[in-house]
């Protein structure tokens, strides 16, 4: 209203401003008395013929100046009715040929790279890596050869008389590896295993200072140190700063390096550092990782940044491990392949044999090292597969024992570059009996007094920590804890694919159970973003002095799991556990939300029991798709969306909510009129759904903030635009029906398609753009890989497939074309109930105004109308996502490994994805969104 009033005086002002320029000139030719008197009192004819047919132009120019400015006020108001600014207004405006188009308004939809975020790349790297693992691929063979006792190595040999000058040091490491969930689950591990191992520490270690331990999974140490008494408190504290027990990497649990999103590994390993430092004033030094399946170069990264100087890895294929012994590289600074320089730098220890047990550690012969596992003595139930039993020491034999064993020793310490050794001594839930904390620690003394006490052994042993290990290296070598150590190698690259014998590589693991791997997903990006509201929402309350009524203590968190590769009944732990912190984080961001989205947050109360805000999608089980909310929009009033943006930049997003009717209307918390694409939400692989349509509309997001929408039942808007389904079927003999007011088509061949070509079973084949006769070419395969008949299979952790893959897809499928002005979506269908649920649906999407990276955020959420009960308003709908709204709210030589069982994995289309927010209100509630930068 304001800018036509502005109009219409502006076009007035022009008018009266013209007529009496006019009138002033006239007045001016006919009083003049100097024109009069050089006239001689008489005016030409002429000139005023000519000045009649000048009024005459002026006054049709002044006739078309109306005109325009009538037009002007016109379109104006036309604008004002729909909504639609000018291109200067950032929101999407309807061209001349009939399309709409998002202006550009020059901020980037994508973080912009300036030159000082690449001088690492303009700069000469100073000292390159000297192992560059793309190449030492390139050179190894993979023939796995025979290498006699040490199978997959070699045969070593050593000069008796080397130790002379410099005797070996040889560090005795005692472990134990705990799983938190494997075949049994953690509570169960812990219960009936890893709470005996801490309270026999607690005796064990403290019977002789010469015995020393290292643990590394935080999340069974809380748990066992919330439940002991004060006594073995300060027991295990004593233990701890004496330096028996370190603190191996301090992570809450040992990380999957191969799936595990980044920031998954990064809130572990705080979570365990904090607790740490907090309880214990511990801050770990060593990192420790036995038994991940494969290494990334991303955890070097962590820990370096985690303070952390050196690491130790195990699980590494066994042809770079022979290669790495041959060349005595074991022991390497491990650099990133980006760093110019060696600030990136950590000392890296590789273990050279097949496993972290203990047959496989004390050298390259794994006959003799298991009969110093003295857990295996006879009368136990466990024993050596090598049919030699371990045999106590004593008087009559020691000197023979120690013999064999240091040989071990001496021919291990062949493979590294230092006169200094590490022996791991221990497995999987070892040391759970006070009786083999007896036979390990005992027998193991009596043989270090015996070489420690003759001097012609040259040898220097006792038990150790990891950190006791990496600090004699560091000192025999003469540099600081965490230099590089002279005549060291310098690497970059990582340990993927792993591989422990044969052809068996564990890539398995990649995607058995996707369904739990993308909860795990889910499960992050919500702490990610409850990490976001959470710390605005506390910095506005403090800022405001609100500390007492804002629950400042509500914070939940949920450490990494790997699901995947463990027991049924693991995994079913592993969800629910997922699903009780999913809850908990959900709560987390509706009160950060709730507290941030009110402009007087004086208003602002807590509701425990009943929230003020609901989150987008609920799932019943942990083993369930979520599924979202049909928002039944009201003619009278309002339902809102509030949409989160958790990353740090702002994000052009199309964003779609499930609507009960097709008369649909979307407004900006200004009042602004969005354009909104309105789609059939499909019930079943031919049948449109009668109740439920798909909104879809494009949305500028605040960095790090939310954004508020409004929705009605309205009128057929202008804004509102119609997607034109095509259907392609295989054969005629499905009947589909259409839906008003979304026209449908049908097709059985590529030549209706206007975009895209799809072969016999619907695979994409070609696409081209509107208008554009050039045609992309696209291949895309379904293959499939059997599995061999003989004992080992693929499963969950390895891949054994029976040959190349098959290509082919046997199942009929209708495909989907979605067709409109904001963006097209084409995606494939199984026609059978039959289909397996291993059959992943294909889905593309097409963006023709989206600036640099596309982002999709499929975020929904329901208000309730202002002054209703916000009972009975939500209900299921929808094909993936639903929830409804708050009631009266206001292995072969590892027999460790074991084979996937059955399971019901859902493979589904993963989408990008916010969070979004159900805002019920009444009239007393003043909102207002703000974004955060």
């Amino acid at each position: 209203m304001k800018l036509k009033k502005q109009v219409t005086v502006c076009g007035g002002a022009i008018f009266c401003v013209a007529v009496f320029s006019l009138y002033l000139m006239l007045d001016k030719v006919q009083h003049d008395p100097a024109r009069r008197q050089n006239s001689g009192g008489n005016f030409p004819r002429s000139q005023i013929s000519v000045l009649q047919n000048r009024i005459e132009q002026l006054e049709q120019l002044l006739e078309e100046n109306h005109q325009i400015i009538s037009h002007i006020k016109d379109s104006v108001l036309e604008l004002t009715d729909t909504g639609a600014v000018s291109p200067s207004g950032h929101l999407p405006f309807r061209s001349s040929n009939g399309s709409w188009v998002l202006p550009f308004d020059g901020r980037a939809a994508f973080l912009s790279i300036k030159p000082q975020d690449c001088q690492f790349a303009q700069g000469r790297r100073s000292s390159p890596a000297e192992l560059q693992m793309l190449d030492v691929y390139s050179l190894l063979s993979f023939d796995n050869v025979d290498g006699g006792v040490w199978k997959q190595g070699f045969e070593i040999t050593y000069d008796p008389n080397e130790w002379d000058d410099e005797p070996l040091q040889v560090f005795v490491v005692p472990h134990s590896h705990n799983d938190p969930g494997w075949v049994k689950t953690f509570d169960k591990y812990y219960y009936d295993q890893t709470q005996h191992i801490f309270n026999n520490m607690v005796v064990k270690l403290t019977e002789d200072p010469r015995r020393k331990f290292i643990w590394s999974e935080i999340s069974f140490f809380v748990k066992w140190w919330e439940n002991a008494d004060i006594h073995k408190q300060e027991a295990m504290r004593k233990l701890i700063l004496g330096g028996q027990l370190e603190m191996v990497t301090g992570g809450w649990v040992m990380t999957d390096e191969a799936n595990s999103h980044y920031f998954a590994m990064i809130d572990q390993l705080i979570e365990g550092h904090q607790w740490l430092e907090r309880t214990l004033g511990v801050i770990p030094r060593s990192g420790w990782a036995v038994d991940p399946f494969g290494h990334s170069a991303t955890m070097p990264y962590l820990l370096k940044k985690a303070n952390i100087t050196s690491m130790l890895i195990q699980r590494v294929h066994y042809s770079i491990k022979k290669h790495f012994s041959s060349t005595r590289s074991l022991e390497f600074m491990w650099r990133q392949s980006w760093a110019p320089d060696s600030s990136t730098d950590i000392f890296c220890h590789m273990m050279p044999f097949y496993s972290y047990d203990v047959p496989h550690t004390c050298g390259p012969d794994p006959k003799i090292c298991c009969q110093f596992d003295f857990k295996r003595l006879p009368g136990s139930r466990v024993n050596c597969p090598w049919k030699v039993p371990p045999r106590a020491v004593v008087d009559a034999n020691v000197a023979e024992r120690a013999a064999l064993l240091l040989d071990q020793y001496r021919k291990k310490s062949k493979l590294f570059r230092t006169k200094v050794l590490l022996v791991p001594l221990g497995d999987d839930f070892r040391y759970d009996k006070a009786l083999e904390w007896d036979q390990q620690y005992q027998n193991y003394q009596r043989l270090f007094d015996y070489m420690n006490a003759r001097s012609e052994m040259h040898v220097q042993a006792q038990f150790g920590t990891l950190s006791d290990y990496f600090n004699a290296v560091y000192k025999a070598n003469d540099v600081a804890p965490g230099t590089r150590p002279p005549d060291h190698p310098v690497l970059s690259g990582d340990f993927f694919a792993y591989a422990d014998r044969e052809d068996h590589y564990w890539s398995g693991y990649y995607t058995s159970r996707p369904f739990y791997k993308n909860l795990d997903r889910v499960l992050e990006s919500h702490l990610r973003g409850a990490e976001i509201l959470y710390s605005l929402a506390v910095a506005h309350a403090r800022h405001g002095g609100m500390e007492g009524r804002y629950p400042t203590t509500d914070y939940a968190l949920l450490t990494d799991a790997r699901p995947g590769t463990a027991k049924e009944v693991v995994v079913i732990d592993y969800g629910s556990r997922m699903l009780r912190a999913l809850v908990g984080l959900k709560r987390v961001i509706i009160n950060a939300a709730h507290f941030l989205i009110m402009k007087n947050k004086d208003v602002y109360r807590f509701y425990q029991t009943e929230p003020f805000l609901e989150t987008d999608d609920k799932r019943p089980t942990q083993d369930s798709l979520p599924q979202r909310t049909l928002i039944e929009l009201d003619p009278n009033s309002p339902r809102y969306l509030v949409v989160f943006n958790p990353v740090e930049q702002d994000r052009l997003c199309l964003v779609t909510a499930l609507v009960n009717t097709a008369r649909i209307r979307l407004l900006t918390e200004d009042g602004q009129t969005l354009p909104v694409q309105l789609s059939a939400q499909w019930s079943s692989a031919v049948q449109m759904s009668p109740e439920v349509y798909q909104a879809s509309f494009m949305a500028r997001l605040p960095a790090l903030g939310l954004a508020l929408f409004h929705l009605y039942d309205s009128t057929d808007s202008p804004m509102t635009l119609r997607s034109d389904t095509l259907l392609r079927l295989p054969t005629h003999s499905q009947t589909v029906h259409g839906l008003d007011p979304l026209p449908l088509r049908t097709v059985t061949s590529d030549s209706d398609w206007a975009l895209i070509s799809f072969s016999l079973y619907l695979v994409l084949q070609t696409i081209r753009r509107k208008d554009d006769p050039q045609v992309m070419r696209v291949q895309f395969q379904f293959v499939t890989y059997g599995t061999r008949p003989s004992k080992d299979k693929s499963g969950a952790y390895l891949f054994l497939p029976d040959g190349k893959a098959k290509v082919g897809f046997g199942y009929p499928l209708r495909t989907v074309f979605l067709q409109a002005q904001l963006f097209l979506d084409c995606f494939n269908h199984p026609l059978l109930s039959s289909v397996p649920n291993d059959v992943l649906s294909t889905a593309f999407t097409f963006y023709p105004y989206a600036f640099g990276p596309v982002c999709v955020c499929v975020c929904v959420c329901m208000g309730l109308p202002v002054g209703l009960s916000p009972a009975g308003h939500g209900r299921p709908g929808g094909r993936t996502k639903t929830f409804l709204p708050p009631n009266g709210a206001g292995n072969g030589n590892n027999p460790q490994r074991p084979e996937r069982e059955n399971e019901s994995d859902r493979l589904f289309r993963l989408q990008g994805q916010s969070h979004a927010l159900q805002l019920n209100t009444d009239g007393s509630k003043e909102i207002k969104a703000h974004g955060f930068s």
